[in-house]
């Protein structure tokens, strides 16, 4: 029978798609990967099993890896002592050394053409799987609601919703969704090499309105949302960080037409007023 594994499982959308997983496959053949063992036993559900997974650690992969057919891998985060791009390699040979047969990977929105910097190792990872001869299925996902949650809480509270993105859209979805989607992905019989997740594509504009309270709606340039983010206390590299994300949004780079992500749920996607308030209270 079909072993499948997941990385990062101690993070917000490991954990998200192994809760989806375990009702799809029997938990005595999920195998869950983390840094931390001890913090991810007391997280997992009875029955599956749990294994060394440090992306850092080629050898550890390897036998941690053995015996598993399906993996999906969770992308690493940026800034790290290794370079995102080397851990997401070294998890893919030893992929290949223990014999899965299949990766799932979580990519960026059309990681093959897109301009921006944030894509780059994204692109360079499925130029990697892709030559690997491995199975494979991109999971390129939209943008989390969840990234907009300060945002979100602020206006809920009466704050300005300011945004430099102008009528720039994204494809806002609850990460649960998407780490649902990743598990469906994984477990199915039949997958395609390439799926565009993502929500229906809206603007910063549609977020405010779909807000039940009552506060101000700022649409500034870059400079000026930059300015304001490190008056709100945000240092410098981090304000220029998170005002790229606007720019992109803009750029039209996350404006996506597809019906992906609820197909492979089999369902509508959260109304948006609702995915708000989900967000909002976490």
């Amino acid at each position: 029978m079909t072993n499948y594994a997941i990385t990062g499982i101690t993070g917000r959308f490991g954990r998200a798609a192994l809760k989806t997983l375990i009702d799809l496959v029997p938990a005595d053949h999920i195998i869950a990967l983390a840094r931390n063992v001890e913090k991810a036993k007391t997280m997992v559900p009875a029955g599956v099993e749990v294994r060394p997974g440090d992306y850092a650690n080629t050898d550890q992969l390897k036998a941690s890896l053995t015996g598993v057919d399906r993996l999906l891998l969770v992308s690493s985060q940026p800034g790290q002592e290794m370079p995102r791009l080397q851990q997401h390699k070294d998890v893919i040979d030893a992929a290949k050394a223990a014999g899965v047969a299949y990766i799932a990977y979580t990519s960026f929105p059309h990681a093959d053409t897109a301009t921006t910097p944030l894509a780059d190792d994204h692109k360079q990872t499925e130029a990697y799987i892709k030559a690997s001869g491995l199975a494979y299925s991109f999971l390129r996902n939209n943008w989390y609601l969840e990234n907009e949650a300060d945002v979100l809480k602020g206006a809920m509270a009466g704050q300005p919703l300011v945004y430099s993105a102008g009528a720039g859209k994204a494809g806002w979805a609850l990460e649960r969704e998407y780490a649902e989607a990743g598990a469906r992905v994984l477990a199915a019989d039949n997958t395609k090499a390439i799926y565009e997740l993502a929500g229906q594509a809206r603007t910063y504009q549609d977020l405010a309105d779909a807000i039940d309270a009552s506060f101000d709606v700022l649409a500034v340039d870059d400079a000026a949302y930059e300015q304001g983010l490190e008056k709100a206390g945000l240092d410098a590299g981090t304000a220029a960080l998170v005002t790229s994300f606007h720019t992109l949004i803009r750029d039209g780079q996350l404006d996506e037409d597809t019906d992906d992500l609820p197909t492979v749920l089999g369902r509508e996607l959260t109304p948006l007023a609702d995915a708000i308030k989900i967000v909002t209270a976490e």
